[in-house]
């Protein structure tokens, strides 16, 4: 969806109004975190696309070519070309990496889902993928890696059903083994159990990740940080998000905003983007809120590539740049949380309509 519905006029006169301040990495790193892009290899042959990414971020997260169905398509054949062109262009840029992700339940190759397992053999298949995966990528090495990613069913706060679960009877026991891998073949990274739609307090999904990792630690488990993904809806987004972030840092860990996009419905109205820009602001405020937040990343940079529209049919816009590249009032409200600080009046958006 193209935002010619938009006044172009209204768009551009934002934009030149904000880029003065750019890049938002500078800005970023000022205020002591990082901005990240997700980065599909598709992107890097789009002029515009890399041009945004130089000047604005410092952070790259792989969107899908060191998942499981990429790296290992077949048992012990593993494949790294892809991710390759994305630790290139990162390590061209100066910018760090985010490794995403070695054990999740979607992705993965067929066979991992075909297969009929004991306990024994897929710890082996799990040891050999992440020695194989997080090991060569050590020596770049990543910033980070989602060792797990969503463990947490949606709803009801209990363990989201997958082969992994099935096999290993419990989700500590699984999550238990892939993070004392990854420590094992990638010690130089900071590792990160990895979920979504757990910004909130007083959510079941949020209380369950918090006591899985409250768990973990208590036995050892060496658990770096936490990502809170941040794939939300204009208007809705979470009041209290600085509360969830310091409540997990509490426990001794850093925590992150791992792949941030706010999304609209249709029709996409400019009241919709203004408010989305006020949530853009919102977000960056909560993170720079708390101490041990180390920075955010949004799930891409322009609405010509989310994969927002292809999942949610009535929905979208939920990126900082829009389909022709022209920043949105997003841009604004990253800015402003980046160089001002909030007005005495402030209110946190989050009871908006969207």
């Amino acid at each position: 969806m193209k935002f010619s519905l938009i006044s172009a006029v209204a768009l551009l006169a934002a934009a030149s109004t904000v880029e003065a301040a750019a890049p938002l990495k500078d800005l970023a790193s000022k205020k002591g975190i990082y901005i990240g892009a997700a980065l599909g290899n598709g992107n890097l042959a789009d002029a515009e696309f890399v041009k945004i990414l130089k000047r604005e971020f410092n952070h790259i997260t792989p969107e899908n070519s060191m998942k499981w169905e990429v790296t290992e398509p077949s048992p012990a054949t593993f494949s790294f070309g892809l991710g390759d062109e994305i630790v290139e262009a990162a390590l061209a840029q100066k910018a760090k990496l985010r490794g995403h992700t070695l054990v999740w339940h979607s992705q993965l190759a067929p066979w991992v889902n075909q297969a009929t397992w004991t306990k024994a053999n897929l710890t082996y298949a799990i040891e050999r993928h992440i020695k194989a995966v997080a090991g060569y990528y050590n020596n770049v090495p990543l910033d980070h890696w989602d060792v797990v990613n969503e463990v947490i069913s949606d709803s009801n706060g209990l363990p989201r059903d997958s082969v992994f679960l099935k096999t290993f009877g419990s989700v500590d026991a699984y999550v238990e083994l892939a993070f004392r891998l990854a420590k094992k073949y990638a010690p130089k990274s900071k590792l990160y159990i990895n979920d979504y739609n757990m910004e909130g307090e007083a959510i079941a999904k949020s209380d369950a990740l918090y006591e899985l990792t409250k768990r973990l630690l208590k036995k050892g488990v060496p658990i770096d940080g936490v990502g809170a993904q941040g794939h939300m809806l204009v208007g809705q987004v979470p009041s209290n998000i600085t509360a969830v972030l310091e409540k997990f840092t509490k426990l001794g860990v850093d925590v992150a905003i791992t792949e941030l996009d706010i999304r609209a419905t249709l029709p996409f109205t400019q009241d919709k983007l203004d408010q989305q820009g006020k949530d853009y602001e919102a977000v960056f405020r909560a993170c720079l809120a708390v101490k041990r937040c180390k920075g955010i990343t949004l799930w891409g940079i322009t609405d010509k590539y989310s994969w927002i529209p292809g999942v949610f049919p009535t929905e979208g816009a939920a990126l900082v740049w829009d389909e022709n590249y022209q920043p949105k009032p997003a841009y604004d409200g990253i800015v402003r949380a980046l160089t001002t600080k909030a007005p005495a009046s402030y209110t946190k958006p989050g009871k908006g309509k969207n």
